[in-house]
């Protein structure tokens, strides 16, 4: 069955940058294949949580959410397979029951297994897991031709690593096969360290990288002996051994949460230098102690904004965009005091700025954003000012060898943006695409 809409307007998660096309829906890979061979240029969207601009196309984009069943469940082997438009919340919901959790996820569930393929998806464990793509055995992709073509490592290899990271310029992807990590609780044991400045904060990156994750928050808008101050989440799968009595009963089963929702638009005016510098001295100063050890659950873990429905919205109605970067390690301090410095007295500072330890992707998956090194991702609210301020961010990158990530860009010049090698098809487009191949930088 198909859902067809006419022309509407269309964003991805930051709001930014607003199209109208056609939206196409379907389950029925026969009307794909129709779909495909009657446009001109065409991209797949999941679930709209990018934060800019790959997955939007001004003439026609295919929706993948009812691509949304369930294919297998080997428990015995760990091994899940689905269709493209299933949510990660989704396959969580059927997993962690049974003792199993995704291998990498990043900071939100509500993304789908065709996107997190199409980015090749990191997350607060890629140090030392790796990306989401190290785990997928095969993926079933329509491509130009309407042809359905099985990729795997070993089968159309070159297909599989174009595609991996590709962000959807190769095809659309139809099915997906991978593995899981095997879990005893649904919790995790954290601890929390706060770090008073950029060279502490790095010093208990390089102390604690032999923990499975870790994540730092900065205070963007520091300077002098405080730039960078952070604090340091590092976590582990609890055993059941390690947890209260109370959850030990059920280990793998956690109690359902209040959420809340943001209901509309914020005034532009609410996200000021003073309200950022409000919350990152609050946000820094509520842990009194300098480390803190206990149990959370994976909700609060992972996708801590997933809590808050529609949180994009404090933005304002004009949006916002994250602005990821990263660059190598030796690299690191030099690079990222710039970086902070410079937003520092742009005055434009982000309270969601999260930096984390990488590891290089595997030598074939050449579209893919890691590398040896430091990532810092930034959320900045759309204004007048933000493109100068993010030729000056870019720039820095440059200087230091860095790189974008295309998940989160939708204003950063070609140069940073050039490890992406897919080949052009010419039916699968989109406005990132249109916008780097137009850029004259």
């Amino acid at each position: 069955m198909m859902t067809k809409m006419n022309k509407q307007k269309i964003a991805n998660w930051g709001k930014f940058p607003v199209i109208e096309t056609d939206m196409i829906a379907s389950s029925d890979f026969d009307q794909l294949r129709k779909i495909i061979a009657e446009s001109h240029t065409i991209i797949a969207r999941g679930n709209g949580h990018s934060y800019g601009d790959n997955s939007l196309n001004k003439e026609k984009i295919f929706s993948t959410l009812k691509l949304n069943k369930f294919i297998s469940f080997d428990k015995q082997n760990g091994i899940f397979e689905c269709e493209s438009g299933v949510l990660l919340a989704d396959v969580l919901a059927v997993i962690v029951p049974e003792g199993f959790f995704l291998p990498v996820t990043p900071g939100t569930k509500l993304i789908t297994v065709g996107g997190a393929i199409g980015s090749n998806v990191h997350g607060k464990n890629n140090h030392s897991e790796g990306c989401f793509c190290d785990y997928v055995l095969s993926f079933s992709i329509m491509v130009e031709t309407g042809d359905i073509k099985t990729c795997s490592p070993s089968e159309n290899s070159e297909l599989f690593w174009n595609t991996v990271g590709g962000m959807g310029l190769t095809g659309i992807i139809l099915t997906a096969k991978f593995t899981l990590k095997r879990i005893e609780t649904a919790y995790i044991r954290q601890r929390v360290l706060k770090a008073k400045n950029l060279e502490e904060i790095f010093n208990y990156f390089e102390t604690f990288k032999n923990w499975t994750y870790s994540v730092a928050w900065i205070d963007c808008l520091q300077r002098g002996e405080t730039i960078g101050r952070s604090i340091l989440t590092i976590g582990e799968h609890a055993t059941q051994a390690e947890l209260p009595v109370k959850k030990a009963n059920q280990p793998l089963h956690l109690k359902n949460k209040l959420k809340f929702a943001v209901p509309f638009d914020f005034p532009s005016f609410i996200l000021n230098t003073f309200t950022v510098k409000a919350f990152n001295f609050f946000y820094y100063f509520k842990q009194i102690k300098r480390e803190i050890e206990n149990i959370t659950d994976y909700d609060a873990f992972f996708y801590p904004l997933d809590a808050i429905n529609n949180w994009n919205r404090i933005y304002g109605k004009n949006g916002f965009i994250q602005y990821q970067f990263i660059i190598p390690a030796n690299f690191g301090k030099e690079g990222m005091s710039n970086v902070l410095q410079t937003i520092a007295d742009s005055r434009q500072g982000s309270f969601l700025a999260v930096l984390k330890l990488y590891k290089a992707s595997k030598e074939e998956a050449h579209n893919s954003f890691p590398i040896d090194g430091y990532s810092l991702a930034l959320d900045f609210k759309i204004n007048k000012q933000l493109p100068a301020l993010i030729k000056k961010l870019d720039n820095i990158v440059e200087r230091y060898n860095g790189r974008i990530y295309l998940a989160k860009d939708a204003m950063s010049k070609k140069s940073l943006l050039d490890y992406v090698k897919t080949p052009e098809t010419g039916k699968f487009n989109s406005v990132q695409h249109e916008r780097i191949n137009g850029e004259t930088n």
